[in-house]
């Protein structure tokens, strides 16, 4: 599913007539807030994942000590 250059531009006249040219600007504007909030808190989570991971002890079953012995 590549996107192309006349894709992308008959996009924008589609999103053009549709919204107006007064809204797109806010549009935009929004798109982005959202695209950097979501950024932001996938990488708090996958920051807070690893610090778990690396904070808890690895817990071994006996029936693991067994196989690594």
């Amino acid at each position: 599913m590549n996107l192309g250059a006349p894709e992308i531009i008959g996009l924008l006249v589609v999103a053009l007539i549709l919204f107006g040219a007064n809204k797109l600007p806010e549009i935009g504007k929004g798109l982005g807030k959202g695209i950097r909030e979501f950024k932001k808190a996938s990488k708090e989570l996958t920051g807070e994942l690893e610090s778990s991971f690396k904070d808890e002890p690895v817990a071994v079953t006996p029936a693991q000590q067994k196989t690594e012995a």
